[in-house]
């Protein structure tokens, strides 16, 4: 079948797991019934233990859904040390369901799906080596990729249900009272396995540092843990931030950056009482760079910033250019320590944060959004899951989840070393054109022709050129030239879940 924005679903796949295919960007008012968690009631007064491996003998067994958390990025040690004990135990079958995968993880992965380990995935993304692996097939079944915010509904409503959540921490008491701000590697807020603590059916937190009981604040509570296992080293704190808070001095970045903050000064949604949110990485901190100038220029404060946060963000609330901060995840130390100390650096998880299915998401609150996008189409649909190869490289994070604010910017370069990025049609579908308001490039920027009111605002920007997107795309092509088309087998890799868990594309695999 075909689904709204004209990507072909597998039936097959549609009736085994049981989907629906993409409609609509409307999520509706349904009424939810959320599950629970099996209870293991305890009475002791110590959770400790010493060995991952007994806790893994205890705990795991074929067939089961183990998860883990992301916010040590690159610096973590949990992962590897658990699923080390787990292959070795010759345990089979298992779904692996962490937030999402880091590229220290992928050689684990890859030998544990080898081994016949972990039969099935379902994540935000992937990249590297274990992206190259299942786009080639490696995978037993389908990948199941979900927005950070479709995967807190997922849990909630039972489509994840986890028997066993592995979460490493900076720090942790005798029962399990723990958070992300204090410890060696601290990483801030712990909002995306705040869902597995709550939801898992048992509970270990693995750390290097015990604290004195009680011990808080407790992000996670001593009633959702199993067991503490005492580790020598949780994570590399210099690797938890690397790359996520460089200032960038490249002219096209800053050219972008640049234009951005002309959009979100000339529209409609820029006034005082505004919310936002930006991504890290190079481009996006020149943005904040940019609108806190602008924000100071023209007497306005912001109400709050939502998101992944970084130390440039942390600043404007300490300037008082911020009101608040909602939290699901910090970016650097810097960001991890404001948190610590400012009352006003609110953490929040990720269903709080972007679960469509909710009383009230912080997403559905954004006025003013920026993105970024590996491709974006004629269309405007974006894709930041697969590469112009067609092999998986990406993550669907928050994009989808965000992409719901007033004013929803991407901001890309026109090419990529020798790739478009605008392209007639996007090799993935991950956020569909329906969510996006704004294109902005090096060269100019292209206005959805849904939102006239954007065009009315923004069409006389002084020195800020606007095109058509197919102009654009056709700028690129010209500068590039029209690359042959991908090869793809039959077999389906990977799906593509819409935040409301309806199917939006499906990722074949890559033709040797």
């Amino acid at each position: 079948m075909k689904n709204s924005v004209n990507r072909e679903i597998p039936d097959d796949l549609m009736k085994k797991y049981d989907y629906e295919g993409f409609k609509t960007t409307e999520i509706g008012n349904p009424e939810i019934q959320r599950v629970a968690p099996k209870v293991h009631v305890s009475t002791g007064d110590n959770k400790v233990v010493d060995s991952i491996k007994d806790v893994v003998k205890e705990t795991v067994k074929d067939g089961m859904t183990i998860s883990f958390h992301h916010h040590f990025r690159n610096g973590d040690f949990v992962f590897n040390e658990v699923m080390r004990e787990v292959i070795d135990l010759g345990i089979k079958d298992l779904t692996l369901a962490p937030s999402s995968l880091t590229g220290v993880m992928n050689d684990m992965v890859i030998e544990a799906i080898k081994a016949g380990t972990i039969t099935n995935i379902t994540s935000s993304g992937m990249r590297g080596s274990l992206g190259g692996f299942v786009s080639h097939g490696g995978l037993k079944n389908p990948v199941i990729f979900r927005s950070h915010g479709n995967r807190a509904r997922a849990i909630e409503h039972g489509d994840i249900k986890i028997d066993v959540a592995f979460l490493g921490v900076p720090n942790a008491d005798k029962l399990g009272n723990a958070n992300g701000m204090e410890g060696d590697a601290v990483f801030g807020s712990l909002g995306y396995a705040l869902m597995d603590a709550q939801y898992a059916d048992k509970v270990v937190l693995l750390t290097d540092n015990i604290k004195s009981y009680p011990n808080t604040p407790a992000s996670i509570k001593q009633t959702q843990v199993d067991y503490v296992v005492k580790v020598d080293k949780v994570g590399d704190p210099d690797k938890i931030g690397s790359g996520a808070t460089r200032f960038t001095k490249d002219p096209k970045e800053l050219k972008i950056a640049s234009t951005v903050n002309d959009v979100i000064v000339n529209s409609p949604y820029f006034k005082d009482g505004f919310s936002f949110q930006t991504g890290s990485g190079g481009a996006a901190l020149a943005v904040t760079r940019y609108l806190r100038q602008a924000m100071i220029d023209n007497k306005i404060k912001a109400s709050f910033a939502l998101g992944g946060i970084t130390k440039p963000t942390t600043d404007l609330l300490k300037e008082g250019l911020i009101d608040r901060i909602m939290d699901v995840q910090d970016f650097d130390k810097g960001a991890a320590e404001s948190m610590h100390t400012n009352p006003k650096q609110q953490e929040i998880d990720a269903s709080w944060y972007a679960d469509p299915d909710n009383k009230g998401a912080m997403v559905d609150q954004l006025d003013v959004v920026i993105l970024s996008a590996l491709e974006i189409d004629t269309k405007f649909n974006v894709n930041v899951m697969s590469g112009s190869d067609g092999v998986i490289r990406g993550a669907i994070g928050g994009h989808q989840d965000a992409a719901t604010g007033k004013l929803t910017i991407i901001s890309a370069p026109l090419v990529r070393g020798r790739i478009a990025t605008i392209v007639p049609d996007v090799t993935t579908v991950v956020t569909p054109g329906d969510s996006v308001d704004v294109l902005v490039t090096e060269y100019g920027i292209a206005i959805n022709p849904k939102r006239q009111d954007l065009v009315k605002a923004l069409s006389s920007l002084p020195g800020v050129p606007v095109y058509h997107i197919e102009d654009l795309q056709k700028m690129a092509e010209a500068k590039v030239g029209k690359p042959k088309p991908l090869e793809f087998t039959d077999r389906t890799v990977a799906l593509i879940e819409y935040r409301d868990g309806s199917l939006i594309d499906a990722i074949r695999e890559v033709k040797d």
